[in-house]
């Protein structure tokens, strides 16, 4: 009875880590590339487990695109001594980021230069 009670603890334990791996796979993302761009922060969400930042952006055809970026979490970000107040709405940015596969207007945020010139990475 002890050997099954600790197999269907390891089976459970080996379901959960595949569960917490594969949330945090960046999958979506092309991760070989980068790209880059700068526009105006329209808004910040500092929360767990990942924090975003939209960023309206002047696209190829004149028109603004509103453009959202994945970035760690919050707890992640303050550990590294990224100041929550540091981008705000209304302040312009440059991102250096890996884009969606899709084609979509997301990113996965990898740095952040502010108008200060201050380069900061957020993942």
């Amino acid at each position: 009875m002890k050997l099954k009670s600790f197999v269907i603890t390891l089976v459970a334990a080996q379901a959960l880590s595949f569960a917490a791996w594969a949330h945090h796979s960046h999958g979506a993302y092309a991760m070989t590339d980068y790209t880059e761009m700068e526009g105006t922060v329209t808004d910040v969400y500092w929360i767990n487990p990942h924090a975003w930042v939209y960023l309206d952006v002047l696209g190829e055809n004149g028109e603004t695109v509103n453009w959202a970026f994945e970035a760690a979490g919050s707890t992640t970000l303050v550990r590294a001594g990224i100041d929550p107040e540091g981008v705000k709405a209304g302040d312009k940015i440059h991102v250096k980021c890996h884009p969606l596969t899709d084609g979509s207007s997301g990113c996965l945020l990898g740095f952040v230069t502010t108008s200060d010139g201050a380069t900061i990475e957020w993942d």
